[in-house]
């Protein structure tokens, strides 16, 4: 591979023939939005290297791998929302929602210490343990006996589910061909399955094992089906994790070990996912050192708390753009964050104040929606995946336009009087957010750069949790028989599909530093 070398009159910073080891105009961050051209150098001689090795036996099996992860960040959360009627006949406790709140805050805990984590002590001890906590703690939680102890169950099983997607996103993205990074997007459809095996395991459990919601009182050997659930679905994502931890192995991130100065390991790595391919590499050593100036000290033996300085924070915000890249990303993501629980937690009463139909009510019917409603997030997962390849869309259009729609189907939603028309809504609700969340997910870290990359994901799930954490508050408080928070959840989609047009980097067709 030939590399440009650096003048040595030069230092690191004026010499642009390191920004031009590879190419300035095939990445998503033009050269200079970092402050490390040193990186930046090795960064592209690496996507070269990925890009020369291609798609191949590896990153599919990562792709594999890395879609347990998306499946357990929307299986765990629908499993809160499937067991609150069971739970609440059970416990009868004085506010509810505090449920989804506890899951709220584990998975905000497990977003934040995840996600700076990752730029630490790095990918691979985090994609290894985030299933394997959640799995336990899944389990253990069917044993509850009590509300308050369901509660911290949800919230310490949610740690672990609150570090799957800012930590995968980042090491399966790091791993891709530049050509392939689309399929960051199609991951998606892990979600997609996700619902459907929630809703398919816990029809007969809870339809046969949970008490009458008109009694009065709810004894634990009567409504068992919640704890059969926990159990169940506990199970499934331990043979996730096995088969991540046993069956598959997971290397480091190139791009973090070049960050951290371990060019060898990081060129080792390159040449094992080359033979895992059955390709070869031409990288070397060599190249990589090549972009580095006389004496230059990468600091390899920075102490874990200097790591936890803000420098991290600070270099997603060294430049104007890239400021206000990362800037408007959170906001994006607060408002879908608020939105989108604001919409589930006060639908149902607004549909009822409007005298709104839903058929017969049957337990068969409402499992029934339940699937066909999740089954259309297959065709949103894929179309997400299409479209952002398209030139007039790219992933800016995309999103923009599927956050706006869901917005609009959201008020569309609440005009349904009978429950076909309610069900027809919420398939286009669920169509549309299938393709904006499948964007947002991929989108998002493409726009940081690697040794910031977990940092950027922990900065926006944050955002998104925090706001989360406000739904359910709402709803304990909250004048329940108003319109207002439906209509403001839609406006919240629309103000974040508008803010989208404003990010200044478009990812299509270009490589992620």
């Amino acid at each position: 591979m030939k590399v440009t070398t650096t003048d040595d009159t030069k230092p690191p910073h004026q010499n642009d023939n390191i920004l031009n080891t590879v190419g300035e105009d095939d990445t998503i961050l033009p050269t200079g939005e970092i402050n490390d051209p040193v990186y930046e150098a090795k960064a592209k001689i690496l996507n070269h290297a990925i890009q020369e090795i291609g798609m191949g036996g590896y990153q599919w099996q990562l792709f594999v791998v890395i879609s347990f992860g998306w499946a357990s960040d929307n299986l765990w959360p629908i499993v809160t929302s499937l067991i609150f009627t069971s739970v609440k006949s059970e416990f009868s406790p004085s506010k509810p929602p505090l449920l989804t709140l506890s899951q709220n805050i584990g998975l905000l805990a497990g977003a934040i210490f995840w996600g700076f984590g990752a730029d630490i002590f790095g990918r691979r001890w985090a994609f290894n343990l985030t299933l394997g906590i959640t799995a336990v703690f899944g389990m253990c939680a069917a044993s509850s006996p009590s509300f308050a102890a369901i509660g911290a169950f949800a919230a310490l099983w949610s740690f672990g589910v609150g570090g799957n997607l800012p930590v995968d996103s980042a090491i399966f993205l790091e791993l891709l061909p530049a050509d392939h990074q689309y399929l960051l997007t199609v991951l998606s459809i892990g979600w997609a399955i996700a619902q459907v095996i929630a809703n398919l395991i816990a029809w007969p459990l809870l339809a046969n094992l949970s008490c009458d919601v008109s009694k009065t009182s709810c004894q634990r050997g009567e409504n068992m089906g919640w704890r059969y659930l926990l159990v169940a679905i506990g199970g499934l994502t331990l043979l996730m994790f096995f088969c991540r931890f046993a069956l598959f192995t997971i290397y480091e991130s190139p791009k973090y070990l070049v960050g951290k100065g371990r060019d060898e390991e990081a060129v080792r790595i390159v040449h094992e996912v080359a033979r895992r391919n059955r390709k070869s590499s031409t990288l070397t050593v060599a190249d990589l050192k090549a972009c580095e100036p006389p004496n230059y000290n990468n600091k390899i033996t920075i102490s874990a708390v200097e790591e936890l300085k803000f420098d991290r924070i600070r270099n997603l915000f060294q430049t104007r753009r890239l400021a206000l890249s990362t800037s408007l990303t959170m906001l994006i993501w607060a408002f879908i964050g608020l939105g989108y629980p604001l919409y589930n937690a006060f639908l149902p009463y607004i549909q009822a104040t409007r005298g709104a139909k839903f058929g017969d009510g049957s337990t068969y019917l409402t499992y029934r929606n339940s699937l066909i409603i999740a089954t259309v997030g297959f065709p949103g997962a894929l179309a997400g995946g299409y479209l952002v390849e398209r030139p007039h869309l790219g992933r800016k259009g995309t999103l923009s336009a599927s956050t706006a729609l869901t917005g609009v189907f959201l008020y569309c939603s609440t005009t349904a009087t009978d429950s076909s028309s309610l069900l027809g809504w919420n398939c286009a609700f669920s169509f549309s957010s299938s393709v904006m969340y499948a964007v947002l997910y991929s989108f998002t870290p493409e726009l940081f750069p690697t040794p910031s990359r977990g940092t950027g994901n922990a900065l926006t799930a944050t955002c998104n949790r925090i706001f989360g954490i406000m739904a359910p508050i709402i709803a304990m408080y909250a004048n329940l028989e108003t319109s207002a928070p439906v209509y403001t959840s839609g406006a919240l989609f629309m103000v974040a599909g508008v803010l989208v047009l404003l990010l200044p980097f478009e990812s299509r067709g270009k490589a992620a530093l």
